[in-house]
């Protein structure tokens, strides 16, 4: 069982709850300790156990129709989820909103916890806002970025040196400069490997000091 903070307005959920399923009919089934099957000879099945193993099996199926198997996560949403609901981050396995009301959390062991959607956006916005962002999720986040720009200017970029975060771009193969983020939180590009550096508040506006437009569509 997972912990939530007080103050948390969490929905009361029974032990089978936990599914975002508005309804689960379960049909009685009549158990014997044994039966023989003829079409395999002296082996036993427990019905019980069948029965089970198919309610287990059509809750994981309606689960996953609600909860994409798709993970929409980063390791920051992550962090930000453990510190709201006080969970290692490592545990939390995905997030879907039912209903446009309740936003259901996931854990890795299958286990799901119901909250209000205002709620739980009101306090994203508070622990994004003050917990510090670690070097892989500024990378992600940079990463992400210049993946756009570089889609939304026709360009391919090489191999990115992660620890000053920078690397070159290319438009149809041929060199066009270098791109990168300094350590006080600014993009910048340069034409050539030793040529002076132009600053920009945008990964776009520093491609486009580097003479490069964005692709007019015909």
């Amino acid at each position: 069982m997972y912990k939530t903070k007080a103050t948390a307005p969490v929905y009361q959920t029974s032990a089978i709850a936990f599914s975002p399923i508005k309804e689960i009919i379960i049909m009685p089934y009549k158990t014997l300790a044994q039966q023989t099957i003829s079409s395999f000879a002296g082996s036993c099945i427990d019905e019980q156990a069948l029965a089970q193993a198919e309610l287990d099996n059509h809750l994981e199926t309606q689960a996953e129709a609600v909860a994409p198997t798709k993970d929409p996560l980063t390791t920051r949403d992550r962090r930000i989820i453990g510190e709201i609901i006080q969970v290692k981050p490592e545990t939390v396995r995905t997030i879907w909103l039912e209903g446009g009301i309740t936003l259901w959390v996931r854990f890795l062991d299958g286990g799901c916890l119901p909250f209000d959607r205002n709620w739980f956006a009101k306090r994203v916005a508070e622990v994004k806002a003050t917990l510090p962002e670690t070097p892989l999720e500024r990378n992600e986040h940079l990463s992400d970025e210049l993946e756009a720009a570089c889609t939304k200017f026709g360009l391919t970029h090489g191999q990115i040196d992660w620890l000053s975060f920078s690397t070159t771009l290319y438009l149809n193969r041929l060199c066009i400069g270098f791109i990168g983020y300094n350590r006080v939180g600014q993009w910048y590009s340069r034409r050539n490997q030793l040529g002076s550096s132009r600053t920009a508040d945008s990964v776009d506006a520093a491609i486009a000091l580097l003479g490069v437009r964005q692709p007019v569509a015909a």
